[in-house]
């Protein structure tokens, strides 16, 4: 076997896991807010409650 054949058959064999690797970005954070507001994930802000009693 010849170098490039080689070299195919090695980008070949890991391209499926260099695929997984990329798309598998979980990577989260936890939103906290200052008291008074909640985190409103439609805007991705956090807003001001309102209390009504």
């Amino acid at each position: 076997m010849t170098i490039r054949t080689l070299a195919a058959a090695l980008a070949l064999a890991l391209t499926p896991a260099l695929a997984f690797a990329e798309g598998c970005n979980y990577d989260t954070q936890a939103m906290s807010c200052a008291d008074g507001t909640v985190y409103d994930a439609a805007s991705g802000t956090c807003v001001a409650t309102s209390i009504n009693s």
